[in-house]
């Protein structure tokens, strides 16, 4: 028995957040008493122990950092005003923290840098390439060098230059795809709990969210269908397996 880890969502689409909860579990070993799930997006913002946990896992959601803040929402200003306060104390207790996709906004956000629209990636797969810096980090220290990864996001991160204590594991052509800042919290801009039956059904609920033209949709499901990701999976895997605390 462990001491559970929290899933963070923010996904409103009952679907779409059930299936990311099922994925987190499956592929990082866990049942349903070993993840709790906590979704934001019914605009609850309650007070999180972090001792309760092993860890905090953060999904993908429709949240974007990098608008200015006159063009955001008020719902993206409440996530916002909630989300980052956690992510600095995550960050300031070096607390275990992997982020999804939207984590790697929050995690960057929380250290003071700023997404850019200008590093999005349309849903798809891409290479990953890592950084020399992966050599002594723990959780991708034996994976290869370059792997496939899926991706999708309206945002994402150049450069954390004059950021503290930030170092990039891993980048693709377009963007910084894995971060760790200190040594126990970790963002990566790729989907680590994806598998292509997982995408497919993202790809039809998000058919009209502006990640793609609708009518691309097929052409799409039929180019991921194609691949074979096997790697980012490992790293939620060794993620939960390095910091799962045992009780007694």
């Amino acid at each position: 028995m462990i001491k559970p880890f929290l899933l963070l969502q923010s996904r409103p689409e009952d679907s779409a957040s059930d299936s990311e909860y099922k994925a987190f579990c499956h592929f990082g070993g866990l049942n349903s008493n070993e993840l709790e799930r906590l979704r934001l997006d019914t605009g609850t913002y309650p007070k999180i122990d972090l001792n309760k946990y092993s860890g905090i896992i953060m999904g993908g959601g429709p949240a974007n950092f990098a608008y200015d803040y006159s063009e955001k929402s008020a719902n993206q200003i409440k996530f916002e005003n909630y989300i980052l306060p956690l992510m600095r104390q995550i960050i300031d207790e070096d607390k275990p923290f992997l982020g999804a996709c939207l984590g790697m906004g929050a995690l960057v956000s929380a250290l003071g840098g700023k997404p850019s629209f200008d590093y999005g990636e349309d849903i798809s797969a891409v290479d990953v390439q890592l950084e020399p810096s992966s050599k002594n980090d723990t959780l991708v220290c034996d994976l290869p060098n370059n792997f496939r990864a899926f991706v999708g996001h309206k945002e994402g991160v150049g450069s954390i230059e004059g950021l503290n204590n930030c170092v990039v594991l891993a980048k693709s052509e377009k963007c910084l795809q894995l971060v760790r800042a200190g040594q126990n919290v970790y963002a990566a801009q790729f989907h680590p709990e994806l598998d292509v039956e997982g995408l497919i059904l993202r790809i039809n609920i998000y058919k009209y969210a502006g990640y793609f033209n609708p009518s691309e949709a097929q052409n799409i499901i039929d180019k991921i269908t194609k691949e074979n990701i096997t790697e980012p999976v490992k790293i939620l895997r060794k993620f939960i397996d390095k910091y799962a605390v045992k009780l007694d």
